[in-house]
């Protein structure tokens, strides 16, 4: 069989599925990150904007659902799914998650495109064979329904479509019920929220903005800057986010710069500081009086740093190029009131924005990005001035890159422990989110926003 199934003629324009079938492939062969590898498919077709919906839908929705869908397809594919190029299990599996996910498409329009693609790809027999499996899948649908006398570990597998080894590790570490949960919200669509920029405009006035254009939008119940947007389009694209009044960020991403706690004057450092949203955050709330230093490891995104300041009209923020873990050769010991340190890891509480992540993390992974964690935060903690507040945050939810490691830095430095008071946007936090090591792990069913981990760490000599 050829291997030139994942390529398109020169010159030839690809529909919404051949692009999603392209990216799959790719993703699956190549290890490439799915939304790279989408928006620069999407830049290259120049689809419509119906067509890009349904591309990013069934990029998206399919690597979500895979072991699920992998599951059911192996029962209809004689020589199993191991066997097939790439190309034809995207194809196949593109295909059954419009079958058993989405509504609004017609079976027979599913099975018309699988064919078409598989004709324009491959040979007869692979179009025969497309054509055959997903039939039979079609015949005998009410078969496809997960056994019931799983083990808990097998059946959320299945159920909500997640690596074993992960689901196993949730379940040892929240219980049976939290970590079904949190399967199941990892596959729902994210939420759009946005972040005020309140140096230009009130939240009320863009609120009311927003309503006047015909946006279904409500203030976020979780900050006092944010808006959850529930229908209209995307709002990076709006005059208002060119004109710098507004910026997309998750709710959960908000509530860290409220962590921080600034106000104007003051001097603060974003320690691991691109794309810059929470610099920017931080900046706005101290009217862009002070010093913001964002220091971000390569140069190229500080760029992207610079271009965001520049956006929103914020002169506060300078912006640095190094390694975390050389700030201390830069900066005096007590050089800021503030620290903020975002720091990298394994990213598994967005995996509802970035699926692939839950098939190519590890164990190892996690235990790799821990140590580089507590490394970071012990070099730049001292960077702290008595009195000032340290914010240790990540998008994950696992206890060791977050409540154990801040943990085990305050058991090794008795200077530093819990401050005194908390923000007063913590108080609704508190009900639901889940108090862990002095910081607070939010979880993706908990409000639909990210998961994330926030801790305070106040220095008090």
């Amino acid at each position: 069989m050829s291997n030139s199934g994942n390529k398109t003629s020169k010159g030839h324009k690809p529909t919404a599925r051949e692009l999603a079938v392209d990216v799959l492939t790719r993703v699956e062969q190549e290890g490439a990150y799915s939304n790279l590898q989408l928006n620069a498919g999407l830049q290259r077709a120049s689809l419509i904007r119906e067509d890009a919906a349904l591309a990013t839908e069934l990029v998206y929705g399919t690597i979500s659902r895979l072991n699920t869908l992998d599951y059911f397809l192996n029962r209809y594919v004689s020589k199993g799914m191991d066997k097939l190029q790439p190309w034809v299990r995207s194809v196949l599996r593109m295909s059954l998650y419009q079958l058993l996910y989405l509504d609004r498409i017609p079976p027979h329009a599913v099975v018309n495109e699988a064919v078409n693609i598989a004709k324009k790809r491959g040979h007869q027999g692979i179009s025969g064979m497309v054509n055959g499996v997903l039939r039979n899948i079609l015949r005998n649908k009410e078969e496809l329904v997960i056994p019931e006398n799983l083990s808990a570990v097998n059946k959320i597998s299945l159920q909500h479509s997640h690596p074993k080894w992960l689901v196993k590790r949730w379940i040892e570490l929240y219980g049976e019920t939290v970590a079904e949960q949190i399967c199941a919200a990892n596959n729902e669509p994210p939420s759009v929220s946005v972040r005020v920029n309140t140096t230009m405009i009130s939240r009320e006035k863009m609120l009311e903005a927003m309503l006047e254009s015909g946006i279904d939008a409500v203030p976020s119940p979780l900050t006092s800057e944010g808006i959850l947007v529930k229908s209209g389009g995307n709002m990076a694209l709006t005059d208002w986010y060119r004109d710098g009044l507004l910026s997309v960020q998750d709710e959960s991403s908000m509530l860290v710069g409220t962590a921080v706690g600034p106000v104007s004057g003051m001097k603060v450092l974003d320690c691991c500081a691109a794309p810059g949203g929470k610099s920017a955050h931080i900046a706005e709330i101290m009217k862009d009086e002070g010093l913001v230093v964002a220091n971000d490891l390569y140069p190229h995104k500080q760029n992207l740093i610079r271009e965001q300041a520049e956006r929103l009209g914020l002169e506060s923020i300078e912006t640095v190029v190094g390694d975390a873990l050389e700030l201390k050769d830069k900066y005096s010991e007590a050089s800021f009131d503030r620290i903020l340190l975002d720091a990298p890891c394994s990213g598994l509480g967005v995996i509802r924005r970035k699926p692939d992540l839950k098939w190519a993390k590890t164990p190892e992974d996690i235990e790799g990005i821990a140590a580089l964690q507590y490394e970071m935060l012990e070099t730049v903690a001292p960077l702290l001035q008595v009195g000032g507040i340290l914010v240790y945050s990540t998008c994950t939810i696992e206890p060791e890159e977050n409540e154990r490691l801040v943990a085990r830095f305050l058991d090794n430095h008795p200077q530093f422990g819990a401050p005194t008071e908390e923000p007063a946007s913590w108080d609704d936090l508190h009900k639901i989110a889940l108090p862990r090591g002095g910081g607070m792990q939010i979880l993706p069913y908990h409000f639909g926003s990210d998961g994330f981990f926030i801790a305070r760490i106040q220095r008090f000599s």
